[in-house]
């Protein structure tokens, strides 16, 4: 749960919020083949919930007000995964602030594997 106070008030996000739009951005970035699971946690979420889930391979927590966000991914073969990974952080920046008005100190992203 993301908290933050502006002049009416607290806001509460839940994790679930911040995991489906970043997901939703990252994996609509070219070369991104799908996201993938990351540790133990989304490998027993994917033997409940199917292969698919809002939070398959994003974690957003919080730092002084400020978000990290750590992103596992799977991509496609052939393609520039520098330029892959810029777009990215650069697309899942840009959505997050313009939908919540929080600021994004950092993005991690991890390439898990590479798909043929």
């Amino acid at each position: 749960m993301i908290n933050f106070y502006n002049t009416m008030g607290k806001i509460s996000m839940t994790g679930d919020y911040f995991a489906g739009l970043v997901s939703a951005a990252a994996s609509s970035c070219y070369g991104v083949a799908e996201m993938a699971t990351s540790g133990t946690g989304d490998t027993l979420k994917s033997f409940v919930f199917g292969s698919d889930f809002p939070d398959k391979g994003v974690r957003v927590t919080e730092e002084n007000g400020k978000l990290i966000i750590e992103l596992h991914i799977k991509v496609t073969y052939g393609l520039n995964i520098t330029a892959i990974v810029r777009s990215i952080t650069h697309k899942v920046k840009y959505v997050v602030e313009e939908a919540t008005g929080l600021t994004v100190r950092r993005i991690n992203v991890s390439v898990d594997d590479i798909v043929g």
